[in-house]
Protein backbone atom coordinates (compact mmCIF):
# COMPACT_ATOMS: atom_id res chain seq x y z
CA UNK A 1 0.00 0.00 0.00
CA UNK A 2 2.83 2.25 0.84
CA UNK A 3 4.06 1.88 -2.52
CA UNK A 4 0.96 2.73 -4.06
CA UNK A 5 0.87 6.14 -2.23
CA UNK A 6 3.19 8.25 -4.75
CA UNK A 7 1.42 6.85 -7.66
CA UNK A 8 -2.13 7.88 -6.05
CA UNK A 9 -1.02 11.29 -5.16
CA UNK A 10 -0.15 12.19 -8.94
CA UNK A 11 -3.42 11.51 -9.70
CA UNK A 12 -5.33 13.83 -7.37
CA UNK A 13 -6.38 16.55 -8.71
CA UNK A 14 -3.98 19.89 -8.13
CA UNK A 15 -4.08 23.07 -9.55
CA UNK A 16 -2.49 22.30 -13.10
CA UNK A 17 0.26 25.01 -12.79
CA UNK A 18 2.05 27.13 -10.14
CA UNK A 19 1.37 30.65 -11.52
CA UNK A 20 -0.76 32.64 -9.29
CA UNK A 21 -0.24 36.12 -10.51
CA UNK A 22 2.43 38.89 -10.69
CA UNK A 23 5.13 40.44 -8.35
CA UNK A 24 4.43 38.76 -5.51
CA UNK A 25 7.71 36.50 -5.38
CA UNK A 26 11.68 38.17 -4.52
CA UNK A 27 14.64 36.41 -3.30
CA UNK A 28 17.81 34.05 -3.52
CA UNK A 29 15.31 31.48 -1.19
CA UNK A 30 12.32 31.90 -2.83
CA UNK A 31 13.51 31.46 -6.27
CA UNK A 32 15.38 27.98 -5.24
CA UNK A 33 12.24 27.26 -3.57
CA UNK A 34 9.73 27.82 -6.28
CA UNK A 35 10.53 25.18 -8.37
CA UNK A 36 9.69 22.59 -5.84
CA UNK A 37 6.29 23.93 -5.27
CA UNK A 38 4.58 23.25 -8.65
CA UNK A 39 4.26 20.04 -10.11
CA UNK A 40 4.21 21.43 -13.44
CA UNK A 41 8.08 23.03 -13.37
CA UNK A 42 9.31 19.68 -11.17
CA UNK A 43 8.21 17.31 -13.76
CA UNK A 44 9.59 19.49 -16.75
CA UNK A 45 12.86 20.10 -15.52
CA UNK A 46 13.15 16.21 -14.01
CA UNK A 47 12.56 15.42 -17.86
CA UNK A 48 14.98 17.54 -19.44
CA UNK A 49 17.52 15.65 -17.75
CA UNK A 50 16.22 12.08 -17.80
CA UNK A 51 15.66 12.93 -21.28
CA UNK A 52 19.33 14.24 -22.01
CA UNK A 53 20.64 11.06 -20.09
CA UNK A 54 18.99 8.90 -21.89
CA UNK A 55 20.20 10.73 -25.39
CA UNK A 56 23.50 11.04 -23.95
CA UNK A 57 27.07 12.48 -25.69
CA UNK A 58 26.10 16.55 -26.31
CA UNK A 59 22.14 16.13 -25.46
CA UNK A 60 23.42 15.54 -22.49
CA UNK A 61 25.30 18.65 -21.26
CA UNK A 62 23.09 20.75 -24.66
CA UNK A 63 19.50 20.24 -23.67
CA UNK A 64 19.97 21.11 -19.93
CA UNK A 65 21.70 24.64 -21.15
CA UNK A 66 19.03 25.13 -24.07
CA UNK A 67 16.19 24.79 -21.50
CA UNK A 68 18.25 26.87 -18.75
CA UNK A 69 19.24 29.87 -21.56
CA UNK A 70 16.00 29.60 -23.18
CA UNK A 71 14.18 29.86 -19.54
CA UNK A 72 16.58 33.04 -18.39
CA UNK A 73 15.91 35.30 -21.39
CA UNK A 74 11.74 34.12 -21.18
CA UNK A 75 12.41 35.52 -17.92
CA UNK A 76 13.94 38.46 -18.73
CA UNK A 77 10.56 39.32 -21.67
CA UNK A 78 8.50 38.15 -18.85
CA UNK A 79 9.89 40.95 -16.31
CA UNK A 80 9.90 43.71 -19.20
CA UNK A 81 6.36 42.74 -20.03
CA UNK A 82 6.79 41.58 -23.56
CA UNK A 83 3.69 39.23 -24.09
CA UNK A 84 4.32 35.52 -25.17
CA UNK A 85 1.06 33.60 -26.12
CA UNK A 86 -0.30 30.46 -24.51
CA UNK A 87 2.37 30.24 -21.79
CA UNK A 88 0.38 28.35 -19.47
CA UNK A 89 -0.55 25.97 -22.39
CA UNK A 90 3.44 25.57 -23.06
CA UNK A 91 4.16 24.79 -20.14
CA UNK A 92 1.35 22.04 -19.80
CA UNK A 93 2.67 20.63 -22.91
CA UNK A 94 6.32 20.69 -21.87
CA UNK A 95 5.26 18.08 -19.11
CA UNK A 96 3.65 15.81 -21.63
CA UNK A 97 5.89 15.95 -24.90
CA UNK A 98 9.08 15.72 -22.23
CA UNK A 99 7.60 13.12 -20.43
CA UNK A 100 6.33 11.22 -23.74
CA UNK A 101 10.01 11.56 -25.25
CA UNK A 102 11.35 9.71 -22.41
CA UNK A 103 8.77 6.98 -21.68
CA UNK A 104 9.78 6.11 -25.49
CA UNK A 105 13.30 6.93 -25.56
CA UNK A 106 12.68 8.91 -28.40
CA UNK A 107 15.96 10.18 -30.34
CA UNK A 108 15.39 12.83 -32.50
CA UNK A 109 18.46 14.93 -34.39
CA UNK A 110 20.19 16.75 -31.65
CA UNK A 111 18.74 20.38 -33.22
CA UNK A 112 15.51 18.91 -32.68
CA UNK A 113 15.78 18.11 -29.12
CA UNK A 114 17.85 21.18 -28.43
CA UNK A 115 14.71 23.24 -30.11
CA UNK A 116 12.31 21.58 -28.16
CA UNK A 117 14.03 21.93 -24.36
CA UNK A 118 14.71 26.08 -25.14
CA UNK A 119 10.72 26.29 -26.50
CA UNK A 120 10.32 25.02 -23.59
CA UNK A 121 12.40 26.53 -21.46
CA UNK A 122 11.20 30.23 -22.74
CA UNK A 123 7.93 29.29 -21.58
CA UNK A 124 8.58 28.38 -18.40
CA UNK A 125 11.10 31.62 -17.75
CA UNK A 126 8.12 33.97 -19.05
CA UNK A 127 5.59 32.81 -16.33
CA UNK A 128 8.06 33.27 -13.67
CA UNK A 129 9.64 36.42 -15.01
CA UNK A 130 6.02 37.64 -15.37
CA UNK A 131 5.95 36.85 -11.31
CA UNK A 132 8.86 38.73 -10.35
CA UNK A 133 8.90 41.75 -8.35
CA UNK A 134 11.03 44.57 -9.91
CA UNK A 135 14.15 45.54 -8.02
CA UNK A 136 17.52 43.51 -6.31
CA UNK A 137 15.21 40.58 -5.38
CA UNK A 138 14.43 39.71 -8.81
CA UNK A 139 17.74 39.10 -9.65
CA UNK A 140 18.55 37.21 -6.48
CA UNK A 141 14.95 34.89 -7.51
CA UNK A 142 16.26 34.21 -10.98
CA UNK A 143 19.81 33.18 -9.70
CA UNK A 144 18.03 31.04 -7.72
CA UNK A 145 15.50 29.51 -10.00
CA UNK A 146 18.02 28.61 -12.34
CA UNK A 147 20.33 27.15 -10.04
CA UNK A 148 17.35 24.82 -8.82
CA UNK A 149 16.42 24.35 -12.23
CA UNK A 150 19.80 22.97 -13.16
CA UNK A 151 20.01 21.10 -9.76
CA UNK A 152 16.93 19.13 -10.96
CA UNK A 153 18.05 18.79 -14.58
CA UNK A 154 21.64 17.34 -13.12
CA UNK A 155 19.03 14.66 -10.73
CA UNK A 156 17.20 13.67 -14.11
CA UNK A 157 20.26 13.37 -16.08
CA UNK A 158 21.73 11.28 -13.67
CA UNK A 159 19.01 8.47 -13.47
CA UNK A 160 18.52 8.93 -17.17
CA UNK A 161 21.82 8.04 -17.53
CA UNK A 162 21.99 4.83 -15.81
CA UNK A 163 22.18 1.65 -18.11
CA UNK A 164 20.78 -1.05 -15.55
CA UNK A 165 18.19 -2.92 -17.68
CA UNK A 166 15.26 -2.78 -14.89
CA UNK A 167 16.07 0.87 -13.91
CA UNK A 168 16.04 2.18 -17.58
CA UNK A 169 12.33 0.84 -17.71
CA UNK A 170 11.86 2.56 -14.63
CA UNK A 171 13.70 5.91 -15.77
CA UNK A 172 10.86 5.28 -19.06
CA UNK A 173 8.20 4.68 -16.65
CA UNK A 174 8.81 7.96 -14.76
CA UNK A 175 8.32 10.05 -17.83
CA UNK A 176 5.57 8.33 -19.06
CA UNK A 177 3.96 8.73 -15.49
CA UNK A 178 4.63 12.39 -15.60
CA UNK A 179 3.16 12.53 -19.04
CA UNK A 180 0.00 11.22 -17.92
CA UNK A 181 -0.71 12.81 -14.34
CA UNK A 182 -0.28 16.26 -16.55
CA UNK A 183 -2.87 15.11 -18.65
CA UNK A 184 -5.03 13.95 -15.94
CA UNK A 185 -4.78 17.46 -14.18
CA UNK A 186 -5.40 18.82 -17.10
CA UNK A 187 -8.43 16.91 -17.65
CA UNK A 188 -9.59 17.57 -13.99
CA UNK A 189 -8.79 21.20 -13.60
Amino acid sequence: MRRLLPAVLLLLPLPALAHTGAGHVAGFLAGVGHPFGGLDHLMAMVAVGLWAGLLGGRAAWVLPAAFLGAMALGGVLGINGVALPMVEAGIAASVIVLGALVALATRPPLAVAVGLAALFGLFHGHAHGMELATGAGAVAYAAGFLLATAGLHAAGLALGRVRVPRLHILTRSAGAAMAMAMLVVLLNG
